[in-house]
């Protein structure tokens, strides 16, 4: 099955579902293409002063998720997203230019600063993140899930931590029909 994840680096909540889609990824036989969902984009001039930094590296991550995924480099995209959350979510950082370029160095990116600086990747940015938008939205964030024979994606799922292996697919296995049928669109409950 082939499953498409837009994701910013920079979200906690986003770091733990993809944990979760690569744990079960190997079980299900699923091959994960990952594009990038700018929070930047979405939130505009309503970002937070205190964020603002950090979701400026995230934005220059996801400039090299797209010069990546022009190159059919699903791998080394993922491996350059584990990078990143290992240093910022796992070691509790927050995410800065020199964590991402350690990253990309790490996943074996070798021009990675170039394409960081270079504002030409922001147009791949945006149409990758209105691809993400237009598939789950009005009214989501990251991390949007697409998944072969689906209309439409999904925001999320959203989970406080990355289950075991067993709750893992029992969670995959209940998604997949829901986001297969046409008259689902929302299953929510309050975080407690």
């Amino acid at each position: 099955m082939e499953a498409t994840y837009f994701f910013d680096p920079v979200c906690p909540f986003t770091w733990r579902t993809s944990r979760w889609l690569l744990a079960v990824a190997e079980s299900r036989d699923i091959t994960i293409h990952w594009r990038a969902f700018s929070l930047s984009i979405l939130n505009g001039d309503d970002t937070p002063e205190q964020y603002r930094t950090m979701m400026a590296a995230s934005s220059k991550a996801l400039r090299l998720v797209e010069a990546l995924r022009a190159d059919r480099r699903d791998d080394a995209i993922g491996t350059f997203y584990t990078e990143i959350g290992n240093r910022t979510h796992e070691a509790g950082a927050p995410i800065t230019d020199e964590i991402v370029l350690e990253a990309a160095a790490a996943a074996g990116v070798t021009d990675a600063k170039s394409v960081l600086e270079d504002p030409a990747w922001d147009e791949a940015v945006r149409e990758s993140h209105e691809t993400g938008f237009a598939a789950a939205g009005p009214g989501i964030g990251s991390p949007v899930l697409m998944i072969e024979g689906a209309a439409r994606g999904l925001h999320g799922p959203i989970i406080s931590e990355v289950p075991e292996l067993d709750e893992a697919l029992a969670i995959w296995d209940a998604t997949v029909p829901l986001m297969r049928s046409d008259i689902f669109f929302e299953l929510k409950r309050g975080r407690g």
